[in-house]
């Protein structure tokens, strides 16, 4: 088991399916949150990258695109441009945002199946597939509805009824049809190529996920949930047209599993941006931590890290899996199939420079341990009270009364002036500020806990308006000047050490407040 070393990270953030735009549940439950990560990383001056791109395979892209009559590769093209315009503009800091069509990410995905397959690390087995007579085609689990069988909605796909959400095989289906023709499919023989996961729970799985004590709560649970149940071998092979045609001689018409290459892809975005050194970002000393929501769970945490052990060569398996619960909209799941979702390309098109509102509402109602939810209501109140009333009037005050007081000069502080303050029963000094304050903020990131550590942030915003409420700089202007400056000198660091703490959460409005203040990180 390769856990690897800490020197650096490696972070990855789910990669989005590219058949259509982002909504804020993805947000809150992914981007954001892994932004917040690596922003603040780096503002530690660890070394890291942030790898992200579009997830372009898979059943789903080829329904839409038989629906429209274009081509799989036009949704994606429309759809990848759409998803890496939002998340450009959001202020999302990927060090790079690929894509699984790109030619590298191919080469990448086949020769991880070939190694795998020189290793003996497949089972290949025969089985009976549903087949579509109509179109002549075997019929992915997607492309196969029926009435779920839990819950007795109609529409249910092959692998999952989006109703009730629980996880299906075709074969639970009743009444089951073929999503292309409408045909009642028929079961035929065909080959594909195994992952036996059932052996590797016993060679490498049950040590993995039983080391892995640290991780959040829901996903330990998950994730031993599925090793309680027993895990079965899964196809990493599928009769389909549309993906990355598997790499073996007479394996016509067959493309790798979307749940095997998709992962991959965080591997081959980090061989295009770092053609020299990639390997070394997924071996040895660096970290690898996957960034998703609770629907990915299974496949980042059982089987890529199965693959990885598989794979060898040194290559680390993830040491963290912060994944997030759903976030529902207006009392009701979102759901992209009924469009009751807050599209992230239409946010920023209706509310334009806005993104850091939409950024701090939603690491504000983050669902980190369960199911939360976004009103609109909500985002009035958090921008109108916190936002406005409690970060912006101390910004607002500081720099008002820098302006009125010294003409916008930080005023020189006295050596009584100083002493004065550092011994006051009103404020703490710089290094207390730092340790009391600030330096919780940063270990609530590095501890996945990013509601608790904006809330610290906003608690910043807050001691200095108490800060200036106490010591009333503007009544101690007439009668000690100097008591005066040393107030408002220490205003305005706290003001600074705001505006730091601020970046991660909201980089537009923390850049804007450096500018202000004619200071930047490194001042």
């Amino acid at each position: 088991m390769y856990l690897c070393g800490m020197s650096r990270k490696t972070i990855t953030a789910a990669l989005p399916y590219a058949n259509g735009p982002v909504h804020i549940g993805h947000l809150a439950g992914v981007y954001v949150p892994a932004d917040i990560y690596a922003r603040t990383l780096r503002m530690m001056g660890e070394e890291l990258l942030f790898i992200c791109g579009s997830d372009e395979h898979g059943v789903p892209i080829t329904l839409r695109a038989r629906k429209e009559g274009i081509t799989p590769q036009d949704v994606v093209d429309r759809y990848h441009k759409i998803i890496g315009d939002s998340f450009k503009d959001l202020g999302i800091s990927f060090d790079t945002y690929s894509r699984t069509t790109s030619a590298a990410h191919k080469q990448t995905a086949q020769e991880f199946f070939s190694n795998l397959l020189e290793k003996g690390a497949f089972d290949v087995q025969v089985s009976e597939q549903y087949f579509d007579p109509e179109t002549q085609q075997f019929l992915a689990d997607r492309y196969i509805v029926g009435a779920c069988p839990k819950c007795s909605a109609e529409g249910a796909y092959g692998d999952q009824c989006e109703k009730c959400g629980s996880t299906l095989s075709p074969d639970e289906l009743v009444n089951p049809k073929s999503a292309l023709s409408g045909a009642e499919p028929i079961k035929k023989e065909t080959r594909n190529w195994y992952l036996p996961l059932d052996r590797l729970q016993s060679e490498f799985l049950n040590e993995y996920i039983g080391s892995r004590q640290n991780w959040k709560s829901n996903v330990l649970g998950q994730c031993k949930s599925w090793l309680n149940d027993g895990l079965k071998p899964r196809a990493m092979t599928r009769d389909l047209e549309w993906g990355i045609p598997v790499p073996v001689e007479g394996a016509d018409g067959k493309v790798l599993y979307v749940w095997f290459e998709a992962p991959i892809g965080y591997i081959s975005a980090t061989r295009e941006l770092r053609p020299d050194d990639w390997e070394s970002w997924w071996t040895g000393d660096s970290e690898v931590i996957h960034f998703i929501g609770k629907d990915n769970i299974v496949f980042h945490c059982i089987i890529f890290p199965a693959m990885l052990h598989l794979r060898g060569d040194n290559y680390c398996v993830p040491s963290q899996v912060p994944a997030n619960e759903f976030l529902n909209l207006e009392g009701q799941k979102i759901s992209t199939s009924r469009n009751w979702a807050v599209w992230l390309h239409e946010y920023l098109q209706e509310l334009p420079n806005r993104q850091d509102e939409l950024r701090y509402v939603l690491t504000a109602i983050a669902p980190e341990t369960k199911d939360s939810e976004f009103t609109w209501k909500d985002y009035q109140t958090r921008v109108n009270s916190e936002l406005v009333g409690i970060l912006g009037n101390f910004a607002n005050r500081v720099l008002v009364l820098l302006q009125k007081y010294n003409n916008g000069v930080i005023p020189e502080v006295s050596d009584q002036a100083q002493a004065w303050m550092d011994a006051s029963n009103y404020t703490w000094s710089m290094e207390e500020l730092w340790s009391k304050r600030i330096a919780p903020i940063a270990q609530s990131i590095q501890e996945y806990r990013f509601r608790d550590a904006q809330f610290a942030m906003m608690e910043l915003a807050r001691y200095g308006n108490k800060f200036l409420a106490d010591l009333e700089p503007w009544k101690k202007v007439k009668e000690d000047p100097d008591a005066a400056s040393a107030v408002l000198a220490r205003a305005v660091q706290i003001l600074y050490n705001t505006a730091l703490a601020m970046e991660p959460f909201m980089p537009f409005a923390s850049q804007r407040l450096l500018d202000q203040l004619n200071a930047q990180p490194s001042a």
